[in-house]
């Protein structure tokens, strides 16, 4: 008579458990056979050693380092890196596939994942051959962690207005400056650094690559956050940080160019976490469903019900078909692709969200509960409607290009 009290956490365990019997949404649908499977690695991932620690991650706030390193030793850590470096060399969509099957376990720890991924994949494509061999072995095996540091407390939105300073002395660079909400900051190990070398805007800003223990780098105190617990949340600080020019990704004024580059795949990242947290979501809901009795009947037999989980499982399909529509023009290098990024990250941050409040609403006040996976989902994903850009910069980016010549 308890047993929906006490339904899994593990919303994963729910997902392996249909994945044989044909949904309407079934996320392998569509999918060649190397992706089913690989897919299926990284649900079982999520299933068996992500899903039954998430509440504890949450709640202690504990960064799962030595779990990274195992998702790592299955190719997580670079997915799109190439593989002389340690990368798994797998495709945009690829990548998508992975994080929304890795979030139904945890979407706040897969969300780390996704931005160490960014950072690596930004070494990789515009670091030399020095520092691609350098940084990547080490970053992709997740011996060390990476964190991306572009938002400071004057300048979020507006990213062109940074004020953290690098003046090069000699064959150094000398940074000032301070980086707001920086995902594993003081916790990690590599930081990827958008600093301003010349003058105002995007012309002027650089892009340095900076090592945890460098005379100068401090951090401030850890974030109290209202999700995203697994991964600590700090300011990162330079006070005459010295840096070496060797150092540097690209040439200097190219650091904007290189952090948009980031945030474009970033953004398909981070829409594909927010994809598995719908999707467990729904499990979760129609779960609930079947097993709670009101008025001498399941819930399932309320025709209310019934059409709003037929309404959130439709906004999860199309969510899920704009993201992986955006990932194969980014890998295609499609003139559109930023754009469609933009709107993939709008359209699936906003609707993953209202699929995970909503199954929070049908479990009642059961949903309210931390016993409860559901709310830990709508917690851990309501701020990916801020970050990579907020979905206010993502209606500019769309409306820019649809109002352009």
């Amino acid at each position: 008579a308890l047993a929906w009290r006490t339904a899994p956490r593990a919303a994963a365990r729910l997902l392996l458990g249909r994945r044989g019997i044909a949904s309407c949404i079934d996320p392998s649908t569509g999918l060649t056979e190397d992706q089913k499977e690989f897919q299926k690695v990284a649900l079982d991932f999520a299933a068996k050693e992500m899903a039954p620690y998430m509440a504890e991650w949450d709640e202690k706030e504990i960064f799962p380092v030595e779990t990274m390193r195992k998702a790592a030793q299955l190719g997580f850590g670079g997915i799109y890196v190439k593989p002389d470096v340690g990368g798994s060399g797998l495709s945009r969509l690829d990548t998508s596939i992975i994080f929304e099957a890795l979030s139904t376990g945890c979407t706040s720890t897969t969300a780390y994942m996704s931005i160490h991924n960014m950072c690596v994949w930004m070494i990789d494509t515009f670091g030399n051959e020095e520092q691609r061999r350098r940084f990547c072995p080490s970053l992709c095996s997740m011996e060390k962690f990476a964190s991306y540091c572009l938002t400071e407390p004057g300048s979020g939105s507006d990213a062109a207005s940074l004020l953290t300073s690098a003046q090069r002395k000699g064959d150094t660079y000398i940074l000032n400056g301070s980086k707001a909400f920086i995902s594993g900051g003081g916790d990690t190990d590599v930081y990827v650094v958008m600093c301003r070398t010349g003058g105002p805007g995007p012309k002027g800003i650089s892009c340095l690559v900076l090592e945890k223990g460098m005379p100068g780098l401090s951090f401030g105190k850890k974030e109290k956050k209202v999700g995203w617990n697994s991964q600590p949340t700090r300011a990162v600080i330079f006070e005459d940080c010295v840096v070496p020019v060797g150092n540097r990704l690209g040439a200097e004024g190219q650091g904007f160019n290189i952090a948009m580059q980031g945030l474009n795949g970033g953004r398909i990242n981070i829409a594909s976490c927010s994809l598995g947290a719908a999707h467990a979501s729904v499990l979760l809901a129609q779960e609930h469903l079947t097993v709670r009795k009101q008025f001498g009947e399941p819930l399932a037999n309320n025709q209310y019900l019934q059409f709003r989980l037929a309404e959130m499982a439709t906004r999860l399909v199309a969510a899920r078909l704009m993201v992986r529509n955006a990932a194969r023009a980014l890998q295609e290098g499609r003139e559109d692709a930023a754009v469609l990024c933009s709107m993939a990250k709008l359209f699936a941050t906003d609707e993953c969200f209202g699929i995970c409040n909503q199954a929070l609403q049908m479990h009642g006040g059961y949903g309210y509960l931390k016993d409860y996976a559901v709310q830990q989902f709508v917690r851990d994903i309501r701020v990916h409607q801020i970050l990579e850009g907020t979905n206010e910069v993502m209606r500019m980016i769309v409306a820019r290009n649809l109002l352009q010549g």
